[in-house]
């Protein structure tokens, strides 16, 4: 097992953890409002990064960034409705979407490939389904596996062309500045700014910091560096292990 399909198992281990933070997140915090402070604060730890990239590395951070934000902000929302176990399998179809979105992109597609995307599914709904359906918020989180779906196909086709530090950084401060518009006006007409401070504690700030620092600006890194030499088939089907993690920690 070489060391970027190790480093693509350690992500999804880092997000397992993700689903009980973000459930004690989203108890006080809308699902927006997770995301954006999470990629503000991951934002700060890349920022040296993101002011060396070159122009390009902004060009494809903005579209990744664009896709992951909108990834990130409808699991968020979806867990504030379903649990930590559903979101997780919800999440885990994106395994099956990139395979069959690489058709569409003209990649040639393997019934071993396939056949391991199912398989994986089957085990994790299995291990991971407990009802408590809920419409839109099941929507939303397989809105986001499908985001995050074509994340992975565009991330595999051009992170070769940049060094992983400068095209991590570049959408991690994409995502904070769509995340932070996305706040502000998800917030007009309403409470939630003047309230947001009196809505953090302890506890979240730490989930946050977490979700932030480690699990997005790291995680993100990891991801760019890595997926340089593994394909999006073989890169969802180590994604798979995320909700085995998820259930683990949860």
């Amino acid at each position: 097992m070489n060391i970027s399909v190790l480093s693509l198992l350690f992500v999804t281990v880092v997000w397992g953890a993700t689903f009980p933070v973000l459930k004690i997140a989203t108890a006080q915090l809308s699902g927006v409002e997770t995301s954006a402070l999470r990629f503000l604060l991951a934002a700060l730890c890349m920022l040296p990064w993101a002011l060396r990239a070159p122009r390009r590395a902004w060009i494809d951070g903005a579209l990744l960034g664009a896709l992951v934000l909108f990834s990130y902000v409808a699991q968020a929302f979806g867990l504030q409705f379903i649990s930590s176990n559903r979101s997780a399998f919800l999440t885990s179809l994106n395994v099956l979407m990139v395979p069959l979105l690489g058709l569409v992109f003209g990649r040639t597609l393997s019934w071993r490939v396939v056949i391991a995307a199912v398989m994986a599914c089957a085990g994790i709904g299995l291990m991971s389904w407990d009802g408590g359906a809920h419409f839109l918020a099941d929507a939303a989180t397989v809105a986001g596996a499908l985001g995050y779906a074509l994340y992975v196909i565009v991330l595999s086709a051009r992170a070769g062309r940049h060094e992983a530090r400068n095209l991590a950084a570049t959408q991690i401060v994409w995502m904070a500045v769509l995340g932070g518009l996305w706040m502000l006006a998800d917030a007009q007409g309403t409470d939630k700014l003047q309230t947001l401070g009196s809505r953090l504690n302890v506890e979240i700030l730490w989930g946050l910091a977490y979700l932030g620092v480690i699990a997005t600006s790291g995680m993100l890194f990891l991801q760019a560096r890595a997926q340089r030499h593994v394909a999006a088939e073989k890169a969802a089907l180590i994604y798979a292990m995320e909700p085995v993690f998820a259930a683990l920690f949860a």
